[in-house]
């Protein structure tokens, strides 16, 4: 989980947009999921990344990444993250979810 956090936070930082997004981070889903990679089929782990713009914490959106941001983050875990081979983005607000997973 911290190399998909490093992954993902230093795209933020690479792309000018740590100083836009109030926070921001990975999720380690315990889901099992099908990948291919390579020529072989695998059952590995999923992950969620997270990154929302606030004022004040009480409410939240989710910011919405470049569709190239995304697919190169992804790529990167993926091909270096071994045991994960799925990526998902949460887009819900606050309310009705919090920032932060629990």
């Amino acid at each position: 989980l911290r190399q998909v956090d490093e992954i993902f936070v230093q795209a933020i930082k690479d792309a000018g947009l740590y100083d836009i997004i109030w926070q921001a981070f990975a999720v380690f889903l315990p889901v099992q999921t099908v990948g291919v990679q390579g020529d072989q089929r695998t059952h590995s782990n999923a992950v969620a990344l997270r990154a929302i713009t606030s004022e004040d914490g009480m409410t939240a959106d989710w910011y919405y990444f470049e569709r190239e941001f995304l697919v190169d983050v992804v790529n990167k875990i993926c091909n270096n993250v071994r045991g994960v081979n799925r990526v998902v983005q949460d887009i819900t607000q606050k309310p009705p979810a919090t920032v932060e997973w629990e």
